[in-house]
Parts: structure tokens; C-alpha cells; sequence
């Protein structure tokens, strides 16, 4: 069977293609895969478990049984529906964002901006680039959007990111909670952004004075 991979962030740029194509017995699974590739890419034993694999754009484990014409991606560790979250390679509007949470039962309305700094980790910042996985990305966003609506009821979230070059003092994520109470909207906010950057498929790489790094590799 030929099994279509998607390769992001450091992982892309040690394999040096964004897509590949593997040929494997009927009924392989995940784990199977990672190995084949790791004989021609070592950087597939470099990152080890923190590689992670999806299968049709949903998050798999290395056992999942693969079947013919199926889409595996492997997922560096991130720094990223309802038409509640979006990802954009345009700059983001925040009050657009806004609009698609408030209204007239909201009484708390709680957003966050995260902008490009020109320092970080000791280095000075000339831009970012930010790489995502599109399509698995919106979803992640939108499972975070659900799960903070069940955790908080009456609490809606919007997320948006950015994909692509950014400069210093550009914005990379807006995400804006609304709920009838205060208390609630801080709460789902916080909740938003933090489970963002664990979970969603999107990755950073720092361009500084003195050379380029994906963050999250760094220890």
C-alpha cells in the first residue's frame, strides 16, 4: 500500500522535502512507517517519543493500522468547525476575532495578543516564521474552542493565528473569550492559549542576529 507523508518544521528541513510517499505491507502500522523512514532520515530517531504522528489529521499512536492512500503527518513538538479559529498568513484583526464571540448575554470579555518581540532567549530577533499543518491545525483550535465551551458553559472562544514570515511587533495569535461573568472569560482565555501551544500543529522558528532555530527544539 502507498501511504502519503506530510513532514513540518526541523523535521522538514533535515528531511529536505515537505511531502514524500512510502510503500508498505498491507496491514503496517505507524511504528512501521516511523522506522522506514528513520533508515534514510535519522532525524526521525533524534526526536524520538517527542515526535508525534497523525493519521488522516487526527492524532494516532504508533500502533494504528495503516490502510492504502491514507495521509500520516509527523509532528515536531509545538511552540498553534464553527468558523470559531482560524489560521491566516494576513495580518490578523482583532476585533474581528472579537466579533465572533460577543454579544448581548456577554459581560466578560477577556482577549489576548501575542505580538513578535525583538528579543528572546538571549538572542536578538530579526522575524519569525511560523510553519502549520492547516487543516489539522483548525481543528485543534476548534476542539480547544469545545472544550473550554464545556468546561465554562455560556463561555465562547475565538482563536486566531498566523502562518508564515512576521516581523517584529507583528501579531502571531489573538484569542478572545466571552462569557456572561468575568470569572469564566479570564478562566477560558488562559486555558486557550496554554493548551494552544501544546497542542496545535503550529511551529516557530526564531531568525536571530546570530543564526535560526526552531524553538521547541531547544532544551
Amino acid at each position: 500500500m502507498r501511504i502519503t507523508v506530510k513532514l513540518f518544521g526541523a523535521v522538514r528541513e533535515a528531511a529536505g522535502v515537505k511531502e514524500l510517499s512510502a510503500e508498505l505491507a498491507d496491514g503496517s502500522d505507524a511504528g512501521q512507517l516511523r522506522e522506514l523512514l528513520a533508515g534514510d532520515h535519522p532525524i526521525f530517531d533524534e526526536f524520538g517519543d517527542r515526535l508525534a504522528v497523525s493519521v488522516n489529521f487526527e492524532i494516532a499512536s504508533s500502533d494504528t493500522v495503516l490502510s492504502d492512500g491514507d495521509e500520516v503527518a509527523f509532528l515536531p513538538p509545538v511552540s498553534g468547525g464553527s468558523g470559531l479559529c482560524s489560521l491566516s498568513d494576513r495580518p490578523l484583526d482583532v476585533d474581528e476575532v472579537a466579533s465572533r464571540v460577543t454579544g448581548a448575554a456577554m459581560g466578560g470579555i477577556v482577549t489576548f495578543v501575542g505580538a513578535v518581540r525583538d528579543h528572546a532567549r538571549g538572542h536578538r530577533i530579526q522575524h519569525l516564521e511560523y510553519e502549520a499543518y492547516p487543516e489539522m491545525a483548525e481543528r485543534e483550535m476548534e476542539k480547544i474552542a469545545d472544550e473550554a465551551a464545556d468546561r465554562w458553559p455560556g463561555t465562547k472562544v475565538a482563536i486566531a493565528h498566523r502562518a508564515g514570515h512576521l516581523e517584529i511587533g507583528d501579531v502571531a495569535v489573538v484569542v478572545v473569550a466571552a462569557a456572561p461573568h468575568r470569572a469564566e472569560a479570564f478562566e477560558a482565555c488562559r486555558f486557550a492559549i496554554d493548551t494552544l501551544k501544546e497542542t496545535v500543529p503550529i511551529w516557530k522558528k526564531e531568525v536571530a542576529t546570530d543564526g535560526e532555530y526552531w524553538v521547541d527544539d531547544r532544551p
